[in-house]
């Protein structure tokens, strides 16, 4: 398969995935829109910038400076995926899915695999 294949498969596992942890978390209580958590964004693959700083620029639309684009930015994915992870308001979460380039956002959440010893 050709690079474009692999990573078109990759960012497909991504989406189906987040589909799924996106239902998980549509069935717990809503947060207080004042209460900031950690979301994970989904970006188009920027073609002209280095991702963070397309994610930063992203990020800076919604939180209206750069500094706080950065203090809630936690982390670029830039291989498998474009996206990042930041700590957003619900409120944010909102006008941040609205924007250009931006696929999705999720919640993040940690699971547990629930494993049997023989």
């Amino acid at each position: 398969m050709k690079k474009d294949q692999i990573l078109s498969s990759i960012l497909l596992f991504f989406l189906l995935f987040t589909a799924f942890i996106t239902t998980m978390a549509d069935s717990q209580a809503s947060q207080p829109s004042n209460e900031s958590k950690v979301h994970i964004v989904y970006t188009e693959q920027p073609e002209d910038q280095e991702p963070e700083e397309y994610h930063i620029k992203t990020l800076t639309s919604v939180l209206g400076s750069e500094e706080a684009a950065k203090e809630a930015l936690i982390y670029s994915y830039k291989h498998a995926a474009s996206g990042f992870s930041a700590k957003l308001t619900a409120e944010q979460v909102s006008e941040l899915s609205k924007q250009p380039g931006v696929l999705q956002v999720v919640p993040s959440q940690t699971v547990q695999l629930h494993t049997r010893r023989v």
